[in-house]
């Protein structure tokens, strides 16, 4: 995902940071910063910037998690409109191992955690965008933080906003409904059934932690203002589990814009209702006071 004025830093396999070397810290309304140069998977450690050209402390920082089994050019379009609007764009994929053994979940998170919190990012403000799975993997840094708020209270104060968008959520069959599509469409199925049987035969160390999980993202310690996507014919989100999280936020105190529609899909919000998806995430923003007033995406 090469778009003109970006770099990228390698991380790890998993993690990788875009740097938008076109927008100042505080960047002034602009054109786009124009059409990919080439896809996501074009990108190489040849291709990645030296460690040294690092941003300033004080540009905001999109922590993005894609779903599973995401197209580079489809996550490329959600990372256009951040860099238009002024951000440098972490992306922290996920692996199906890290759901399948939530163990290997939380290590995941933990280090995570650590990257944001190493030298180069402690100073700056954190938007998290987290599709389908994603959510899931930033669970994993919640547990992490609920465990110890007085060690990360900084960490979740830099966090202004926290977006979701289709998460997979409900009863364990739609996350093995999830896992199925996402992997093995052709097999479904089989696969659904297997996951099922799977959860069930390591219940502490699968079905426990799921909700754990569940339990900490429902009394999220991350109380800034959040966005939730989501519509009502999603086969891998109970539309009522979402709508019960978000009235238990807003009787806690939290903002919450939430975009529902009676049909789309999964994970494709923006393909299919571009001009709502985008009005309702530009007044979010601007509500954060994280873009330009004039910014347009």
């Amino acid at each position: 995902m090469l778009f003109r004025g970006v770099t990228a830093q390698r991380i790890s396999k998993t993690i990788t940071l875009y740097l938008n070397e076109t927008a100042p810290p505080n960047p002034s309304p602009g054109p786009p910063i124009g059409p990919p140069l080439g896809p996501l998977s074009a990108l190489n450690d040849a291709a990645c910037t030296p460690p040294a050209l690092t941003p300033g402390p004080t540009k905001p920082l999109l922590l993005m998690l894609p779903w599973l089994g995401s197209r580079p050019q489809a996550v490329a379009k959600y990372c256009e409109i951040y860099f238009r609007t002024g951000f440098d764009v972490l992306i922290v994929e996920s692996e199906v191992s890290q759901f399948l053994w939530p163990r290997w979940g939380l290590d995941y998170g933990a280090r995570v955690l650590d990257v944001l919190q190493s030298d180069r990012f402690v100073s700056r403000p954190l938007l998290v965008h987290a599709f389908s799975i994603g959510g899931y993997t930033f669970t994993q840094l919640l547990v992490h933080m609920s465990h110890d708020t007085q060690k990360y209270h900084s960490f979740i104060k830099r966090i202004k906003g926290h977006i979701y968008d289709s998460l997979v959520l409900g009863s364990l069959e739609r996350m093995a409904t999830g896992l199925s599509k996402n992997l093995f469409p052709r097999l479904e199925s089989l696969v659904k059934r297997a996951s099922i049987l799977y959860f069930r035969a390591f219940k502490c160390h699968t079905v426990d932690y799921f909700n754990t999980g569940i339990d900490v993202f429902r009394n999220n310690p991350v109380t800034a203002p959040a966005l939730v996507f989501f519509c009502q014919n999603d086969a891998l989100c109970d539309p009522e589990s979402m709508e019960e999280i978000i009235a238990y936020w807003r009787k806690r105190g939290m903002e919450v814009t939430d975009r529902k529609w009676e049909e789309s899909t999964h994970a494709g919000h923006l393909r299919r209702h571009p001009q709502e998806y985008l009005s309702t995430l530009e007044t979010y923003l601007q509500s954060l006071s994280m873009v330009p007033l004039k910014a347009k995406m």
